[in-house]
């Protein structure tokens, strides 16, 4: 796919992050666009800004965990347009809890989202992508896609989830000489919500010595790395080159080289790390203890 003029993108997770910042780009380079996002405030507010460049735009309020909800999407979506060519599955929610405090439920509810929600977009929208005879399916891993990290043991799971999904998905396609392809993102710092709508669990501070508060101060300020804008730049120039992965950001492309080189023996780089920093650091006060509940997926 060398240009995305006339091509019909849709979305999940428009309604602010990287997902804004795709819409928006496409809408630049003249793609037309089918919207979702649990948030229907801010995905309405990204399609009437997409618009503006004269493309057509069409946008639902979406909880990609709801299976039957994305397929009748999928299904409105061809009809609206005519045609689909892209399917960014960007969607997701995190979560901050160490395996031995973490509940069932939690557990669930970002799986849900971050994993079930790619599949369901996924499947949902491949008969079109076909039909078209050009299409491509865009999957949002992560940098915890590549490595796993103490206390994220949900969204490590996750995301190396999409990533084995994405590339069993890439080789049968190509198998099947099909006229789509995909490609699966592993984006580092980007500078989006997710991190203040994230779920973080106060059990943190009796293994890291940080306490829920801290942890969120200091995972913003980590991922305040690469823009949205220029994620969305670098997501869609690796779907132009038909790229099988594509590392966002300057620290994902460290991680990815760290992780080849050392194998599993960067666990024990990160347990040193986190021992030296944050170990011998006594826990912080309570403040802050309530965990924000996700409202805009990433």
């Amino acid at each position: 796919m060398k240009t995305f003029m006339d091509k019909v993108a849709a979305i999940t997770g428009a309604g602010s992050g990287m997902g804004r910042s795709l819409a928006l780009e496409l809408a630049r380079r003249g793609a037309h666009l089918a919207l979702s996002d649990i948030d229907e405030a801010g995905v309405t507010d990204t399609a009437i800004a997409c618009r503006a460049f004269g493309v057509r735009v069409t946008s639902h309020r979406l909880d990609v965990a709801d299976r039957e909800a994305v397929f009748d999407w999928a299904r409105e979506t061809a009809a609206a347009h005519g045609k689909v060519n892209l399917i960014f599955n960007n969607a997701g929610v995190s979560l901050s809890v160490p395996v031995a405090t973490a509940r069932h439920e939690d557990f669930t509810w970002l799986m849900d989202i971050n994993f079930w929600g790619v599949v369901h977009g996924t499947q949902a929208f491949l008969p079109y992508l076909t039909a078209s005879g050009d299409g491509h399916v865009v999957n949002t891993s992560s940098l915890f896609g590549l490595i796993a990290m103490p206390t994220q043991s949900a969204y490590n799971a996750s995301k190396f989830a999409v990533r084995g999904f994405t590339e069993a998905l890439r080789m049968e396609l190509d198998l099947a000489n099909a006229p789509v392809s995909c490609t699966c993102v592993h984006p580092g710092g980007v500078a989006t919500q997710i991190v203040q709508a994230s779920r973080i669990d106060d059990s943190i501070a009796a293994l890291t010595g940080v306490d829920a508060l801290t942890h969120r101060q200091r995972a913003n300020k980590l991922i305040d790395v690469t823009s949205a804008d220029d994620a969305a730049r670098q997501m869609l120039a690796g779907v132009e080159r038909n790229a099988r992965r594509v590392l966002v950001g300057p620290d994902a492309r460290r991680v990815d080289k760290l992780a080849r080189l050392l194998g599993a023996r960067y666990q024990g780089m990160v347990v040193w790390f986190y021992r030296r920093t944050a170990m011998s650091r006594k826990p912080a006060s309570n403040e802050g203890r309530a965990a924000t509940r996700p409202t805009t997926p990433q």
